[in-house]
């Protein structure tokens, strides 16, 4: 998957409104057998607060056949994992997705550029849920 990124984050529109890219995402994802660890309602979480933002959440997701061997070779691989798919309104019409970048997790903690593979199998599937 050849998304721009910024600061190891790559970032790309969705077709849908958050709670729909949401809900494809965790689907796309379970279908595949990545398990969903987390659902993250941080707009809904500020509004019990009393506080206001744009419509945020956020999917924590993974596979421990292969998450495991990059927390093997290097235990703070472990910060980054499980994987995460944040997703936002911008507040001007679009819906956006973004998740760290499998070179940078695998830089972040100097494991080999082949273990990168081991992080890039749910990004295709977050590409696809969010497009129509």
């Amino acid at each position: 998957m050849s998304s721009p990124t910024r600061n190891g984050i790559m970032q790309f529109p969705s077709a849908f409104d958050v709670a729909t890219t949401i809900d494809r995402l965790r689907q796309a994802l379970e279908s595949h057998g990545v398990t969903v660890f987390a659902h993250i309602d941080f707009s809904g979480d500020a509004a019990r607060a009393g506080l206001a933002m744009r419509t945020e959440q956020m999917l924590i997701f993974g596979n421990p056949k292969a998450g495991t061997p990059l927390m093997q070779q290097e235990s703070l691989a472990g910060l980054d994992l499980p994987l995460k798919a944040l997703v936002w309104d911008d507040g001007q019409g679009a819906t956006w997705v973004a998740c760290n970048a499998p070179e940078y997790i695998i830089a972040r903690h100097g494991l080999p550029d082949a273990m990168a593979a081991n992080l890039a199998g749910p990004l295709p599937l977050l590409k696809q849920a969010s497009s129509r």
